[in-house]
């Protein structure tokens, strides 16, 4: 009851995920899917992965060979949808925090990396630099959640999961597709995710986990800089 509860405060579980963007790699064809808020299916080689299934329908959407989970937060960890998505053989990664909340996680932590089939998977961390519930206390502290950076034929997609404008994010290189976090008081302003992207100039962006914010002021931010911004209805 408690996370059905969640899941209608973020605007209700039954939404219909959105339509599939299609990258070309240099083994096949890549498919992205916006599921709803940080939920999304990345699909290349006959392989399913999702990154934080925890929003949105997920009805008729295909079983999953590898789930990360960057968060136990209810909005990006929600072990009854992680149940519906699993088959024999998946491979369920995330945090030491996640994995105290769910048996048979693969553990990665911040910097870590991993392959997992045809998958490259890297740890980037997750954190707030300024922001929490009272003095003192974050949000998200440092080494609990994880970001991550998933090769794939050469494409390098960033899912950020929920975080500031970091260091490690600020550092990245040779990103081609990026998720990046912007609502208050979570995470950060859109402006403040703006700059972050400018520092790592992926070549196309998403704003994705933005309940509430004004994602055009991202947009806008981010003219003239050559860094292509797609924007979608993730509610």
């Amino acid at each position: 009851m408690k996370i059905l509860a969640a899941l209608m405060l973020l605007g209700g579980a039954a939404a219909a995920q959105q339509p599939a963007d299609e990258f070309q790699a240099s083994t096949g064809v890549l498919r992205i899917t916006p599921i709803r808020h940080a939920s999304l299916l990345v699909q290349a080689g006959g392989q399913n992965v999702y990154i934080d299934p925890a929003q949105g329908n997920f009805d008729g959407l295909p079983k999953a060979d590898l789930i990360l989970i960057t968060d136990i937060h209810f909005d990006h960890f929600v072990p009854d949808i992680i149940a519906k998505l699993r088959k024999p053989g998946t491979v369920i990664a995330g945090p030491e925090a996640v994995a105290q909340k769910l048996t048979g996680i693969e553990i990665l932590r911040n910097g870590e990396s991993k392959t997992f089939g045809a998958w490259g998977v890297e740890a980037v961390a997750a954190y707030n630099l300024k922001r929490g519930p009272a003095p003192g206390q974050f949000y998200h502290e440092k080494g609990r959640g994880n970001g991550y950076v998933l090769t794939w034929g050469g494409k390098r997609i960033y899912v950020a999961g929920d975080t500031e404008a970091i260091p490690e994010m600020r550092a990245l290189r040779n990103i081609d597709i990026a998720f990046v976090p912007m609502n208050l008081p979570y995470t950060m302003t859109p402006e403040e995710a703006a700059g972050a992207v400018k520092a790592f100039k992926p070549k196309v962006v998403y704003p994705y986990h933005y309940r509430g914010t004004d994602v055009n002021v991202f947009a806008k931010a981010l003219e003239g800089s050559g860094i292509e911004v797609r924007l979608r209805n993730w509610y």
